[in-house]
């Protein structure tokens, strides 16, 4: 920190960035903390030394501990009896929202984006539409 002297006689404080020492005038943005400054430009090479560690230490890791199908299956089958077909394609459509979700968590410039995919479940009353959805 410096002090200088503003026009009316009072100091004024410039604060600088604790990572980097750029002062507050040649960046952006700098973020206060406890006795502590970091600007926008040191943010965003942490982002993406961040970005960089997730990727290479488990770009996979969000992925390995989702369900698989037969085991979001598994699960319905515990709670909902009979509708068999409609129990797969539910645990499949499930597994693959989770896996689009994690993905785009992941995903960088020119990568491939996973659609998202709707389900219509119908039928008559007591049939456990509700009960599919809930589970």
């Amino acid at each position: 920190m410096s002090n200088k002297k503003k026009e009316n006689g009072k100091p004024e404080i410039t604060h600088y960035c604790s990572f980097c020492g750029k002062s507050q005038d040649l960046v952006r943005k700098l973020v206060a903390g406890p006795n502590v400054y970091i600007c926008d430009e040191c943010i965003e090479l942490c982002n993406e030394i961040l970005e960089e560690d997730w990727a290479l230490e488990g770009g996979d890791l969000l992925t390995s501990n989702l369900p698989k199908p037969h085991e979001i299956k598994a699960i319905l089958d515990e709670y909902v009896i009979g509708q068999e077909y409609a129990k797969k394609v539910l645990s499949v459509a499930v597994y693959n929202h989770y896996k689009r979700i994690t993905s785009n968590f992941n995903l960088r410039k020119g990568d491939v984006e996973l659609d998202k995919s709707n389900i219509l479940l119908i039928g008559p009353t007591g049939s456990g539409k509700t009960l599919l959805a809930q589970t």
